[in-house]
Order: structure tokens, then sequence, then C-alpha cells
């Protein structure tokens, strides 16, 4: 076994393992944050070695788009949950040119893949490309929005955390299976069980960022709710005023 290849193995194992419980523990919590530093890195060592291998050992296109998509997901979606002030720098902008590059790349090798006769590139169909290409274009327009916003603070940055970081877990399930379905036995995968821990996890993905978005929608109504109330307090006040000012001018 090659360096690289454990390197992405025990990435991959250790990443499964920590995103896992980064899921279960409460938001928050230092244990949450611990479980996922370690899914970080774990997540860092799986794509960046999986880029490397597939450039360079084991050449495949669609698997070094991903690997890069990976890498770029898991990173940006660490830095937004460590920066508190939401505030973009180079960083993020150094990260919007590569998952660009990254999406366009995927695109024209999509219209390659499709030109050729077999409709395919690397042994793998033309739609690879074009989707996963597509979803490394749908980051880099979000992160052009967001720069153009001044970055997202609140509800927002924690949306942003919360997707990005579960999007790389995903990719890692799927990547054991049914990405390495031979190692498990034909009785197992016919149950259909080794897809329930990837259903699960878009479940909780989506179910979380409804709540995070609709939490956000609720505190948006707070402050016109503050006003109408500031503004009735305000007209009782003139009303006493005038009350106030009657019985004076009845006095003199």
């Amino acid at each position: 076994m090659s360096p690289i290849l454990f390197l992405h193995i025990s990435g991959a194992v250790v990443g499964l393992l920590s995103g896992a419980m980064a899921v279960m523990f409460r938001k928050g919590s230092g244990w949450h944050a611990a479980a996922g530093n370690v899914f970080f890195v774990s997540m860092v060592c799986m794509s960046s070695s999986a880029a490397w291998a597939a450039a360079f050992e084991r050449p495949n296109r669609v698997n070094f788009m991903m690997g890069i998509l990976t890498l770029y997901l898991v990173t940006t979606g660490w830095v937004t949950g460590r920066r508190k002030d939401g505030r973009p720098g180079l960083f993020d902008r150094i990260a919007l040119l590569i998952v660009l590059a990254d999406g366009l790349t995927g695109i024209a090798w999509g219209f390659k893949a499709a030109a050729t006769a077999m409709r395919s590139l690397d042994k793998m169909p033309a739609p690879f490309y074009f989707v996963f290409g597509t979803i490394a274009l749908l980051c880099a327009a979000a992160d052009l929005r967001m720069i153009a916003r001044g970055g997202f603070t609140g509800a927002r940055r924690i949306a942003r955390h919360l997707w990005r970081m579960c999007f790389p877990l995903w990719i890692a399930g799927m990547s054991l299976y049914p990405g390495q379905a031979k190692l498990f036995s034909k009785a197992l995968r016919d149950t259909n069980l080794l897809t329930v821990p990837q259903w699960l996890l878009a479940a909780f993905t989506i179910y979380s960022l409804v709540r995070v978005l609709r939490n956000r929608a609720g505190r948006r109504k707070e402050p016109v709710q503050s006003a109408a109330t500031q503004v009735k307090a305000a007209a009782l006040s003139d009303d006493e005023m005038r009350v106030i000012a009657a019985n004076v001018a009845r006095y003199f």
C-alpha cells in the first residue's frame, strides 16, 4: 500500500467517525468543536490525497474534481465556523478562484466526454462531470455573493458552516458505499441498509438548515414588532400630554 493510499484510507475512516460524532454532539459544545477539528484534519488528508492520486498515480478526472471540491468545502466550512465576525478575507477570494476553476474545468471535461464515442472520460460518464462541475460553480456563486455582501454573520454564517461540513461527510460516506461496494457482502448490499446513513445525514442537513434559517426569519420580525410597540407607546404619551395640557388650560 502506497503512503498516499494509506493516508487516503485512514483519513476517510477517521473522518467518518469524527464527522458522525460532530453531528451527534450538541452544537457549540466543546465536544462538538473537538470532533469538528478532527473531522477537518482527517478530511483534508482524505481529499488532498485523493486529488493527488487522481492526478499523478491513478489518473481519473472525476476523482480529481471531487478531491478538490471536497477539500474546498471542508476548508471553507471549518474557517466559517471559526470566524465569528464573518468578514471575508484573502483566503475566501483564493477559495473562490479554486472552486471556480474546478467547476469550469469539470464542465469542459463533460463536453469532452460527451464528444467521445463512449460518452465517457476515464471510464466516467459525461453526466458525472456536468453534475459536479455545476455544484462547484454554484459554490463559486455563493462565495461571490458572500464576498459582495461583506460576509455572513448570525444564522447565515451557521448555515454556511453547517452544509459545507455535512456535504464532505456525505461525500465520504458515498465513497465508502456505493463507492467501495465490493468491500461488503452481496447479502448485506441487497438489504440496502448501507444507504441508510447517507439518507439520514441528508435529512439531518436539510432539517438543520430549515431550522436555522427559520429562526433567523423569526428574529427579523422582532424589530418590526418592537418598533410598532414603540409607536403605540409614543401615541399614548401624546394623548396623556393632551389631557395634561387641557387640564392646565382649564385651570388658568
